[in-house]
């Protein structure tokens, strides 16, 4: 649990915690129903503030009987009086709390229709005593947190169930920190907001949070958020998160298999596309994708769809549209029919930044990752550039296993990004000391080991490579006594990593061949 986490909320994620101890629930199983509880604390907070607006409006005003509609035009959920919070709390000891639970839900379900079917109802598998403890330990005061901490909490619960999940929780959580460079880097202030991919919904949370900071107004008002999803519990996973941060829109997330379907008529429709896909999917059926245009450089002959996706986001993306991706090192320098959609891509001019990430930043998967981000509406100064990052280096420690950037770091590398596009940097978080460091005179210059601008004809000459290690190079060490064994054994097994990985494909190319040679 983070340091900066009130006591309360710390008793909430024992209580949680505890709830996991006591029964023989699946992480996936008992998780749902904690998220559903605390949805259902906010709702109640919520409404008692409006209630309290409302309230005072009747009197001043002699308006006519409140109703639901008064409450959600003020961006509340109308409660039942069975669905309030207290009336829970208030229940006998020998009353079905479980049953008494999931009547309330099903009575928010049923005066708002946006959230028909998305809440949990599964409380009667649960014990009786546990879930009074976790509703005693949500029953803080209203004044004791900040509205935002809900969504907070939603959050660290995420990535905790997605931790005790394995390799299954990555499906659904992208660390917040990663999100956060994805969202610092592309700016997603405006428009329409699509993830084709998109889990429990953390770029949406992000992007909104990022478009409050930036225009001042509630994100509703500035964007529109759309996503796609392949598990329905992850979906509605997904419309639990929106609702809990106030985002509408649950509607619009919905279930399906990218590949094949286009739920959103996405071709050229989106202002923003930000994704953390599946790494190295192989069985998609290519008869089915055969002449989508969503894949206008063509399909790779190879069983593997990362180049799939990066198709997917590029041609979702409207005239001026940006987008911000994970995906797998292997997929910077792959060969082929990969290569040949690299090349078409990088001479769009759309592929406009590349940041390498270090190895320990996801819960379930230690190798490092690259970030992509593409721009269709790069200007004709930085048309034929692309800048590339090696941010391997730059993170703290959480634990022996895990790593995350500070604030200040995360702002840092947005702001190498800030100053390659021309743009104001920010200090909000404590960054200027690095970015002096590395920028003395307050511009952008190439800094060995860090930071490159390169144009499409030194791409080319590194065969149409996007790893940035290829172009940043390595800074020298200053004085001996700095050398981090530990840290370089680490740097040597992630280049070990990416060669094997990178011999493993190429065996599977010479395979192939071999039985086309054979068959011929």
């Amino acid at each position: 649990m983070p340091a900066n986490y009130t006591e309360l909320e710390k008793k909430l994620w024992e209580a949680a915690d505890n709830l996991r101890a006591n029964s023989a629930l699946k992480p996936s199983e008992y998780s749902v129903p904690v998220l559903g509880l605390i949805f259902l604390r906010y709702a109640d907070y919520k409404f008692a503030l409006v209630e309290q607006v409302l309230a005072t409006q009747a009197t001043s005003r002699r308006r006519r009987t409140i109703g639901a509609a008064d409450y959600q035009a003020q961006g509340a959920l109308f409660l039942p009086p069975e669905a309030r919070y207290q009336y829970l709390l208030d229940l006998p000891e020998d009353e079905d709390i479980g049953q008494a639970i999931a009547t309330a839900i099903s009575l928010i379900e049923s005066e708002n229709e946006e959230l028909k079917g998305v809440l949990p109802t599964t409380y009667k598998r649960l014990e009786s005593s546990i879930l009074r403890d976790l509703l005693k330990t949500l029953n803080f005061k209203l004044d004791d947190i900040h509205e935002d901490a809900f969504g907070e909490i939603y959050q660290y619960f995420l990535a905790n169930f997605s931790q005790k999940e394995g390799q299954k929780g990555g499906e659904f959580f992208t660390p917040i920190t990663i999100v956060k460079l994805i969202v610092e880097i592309i700016e997603p202030d405006h428009g329409r907001i699509l993830d084709p991919a998109c889990g429990a919904g953390g770029m949406f949370i992000q992007s909104a949070l990022f478009s409050q900071r930036r225009t001042g107004r509630s994100a509703n008002t500035a964007i529109s958020v759309y996503g796609q999803e392949k598990v329905e519990g992850n979906v509605k996973l997904c419309q639990m998160n929106l609702a809990v941060h106030g985002i509408s829109g649950l509607k619009n997330i919905r279930v399906s298999n990218t590949y094949y379907e286009d739920s959103h008529d996405c071709a050229g429709m989106f202002d923003f596309v930000m994704a953390n896909p599946p790494f190295n999917v192989n069985g998609v059926d290519r008869e089915k994708i055969a002449g989508d245009p969503r894949y206008p450089f063509g399909v790779p002959s190879v069983d593997n769809g990362n180049y799939l996706w990066i198709e997917l986001f590029y041609a979702a993306l409207n005239e001026k549209g940006r987008a911000g991706f994970v995906m797998a090192n292997s997929a910077s320098d792959a060969r082929g029919s990969e290569l040949v959609i690299r090349q078409r891509l990088i001479e769009s001019g759309a592929v406009d930044v590349m940041v390498a990430i270090g190895s320990n930043f996801f819960y379930t998967v230690t190798l490092p990752c690259t970030l992509w981000f593409l721009d269709r509406g790069k200007p004709e100064s930085r048309k034929d550039k692309v800048l590339f990052v090696d941010a391997r280096h730059i993170f703290v420690q959480v634990d022996r296993a895990h790593r995350e950037f500070s604030d200040a770091q995360l702002e840092f590398i947005a702001n190498i990004v800030r100053l390659y596009r021309g743009e104001p940097v920010e200090d909000l978080a404590g960054s200027g000391e690095l970015l002096s460091a590395s920028f003395p005179e307050g511009v952008y210059l190439d800094v060995l080991g860090l930071c490159k601008v390169a144009n499409i004809g030194e791409i080319e000459a590194q065969g149409w490579s996007l790893n940035p290690g290829r172009y940043v190079g390595v800074a020298e060490r200053v004085e001996a006594e700095d050398f981090d064994f530990l840290e370089s054994l680490e740097m040597l097994s992630e280049e070990l990593e990416i060669l094997n990985s990178e011999g493993r494909e190429l065996e599977a190319r010479i395979a192939e061949n071999i039985v086309m040679l054979l068959e011929a």
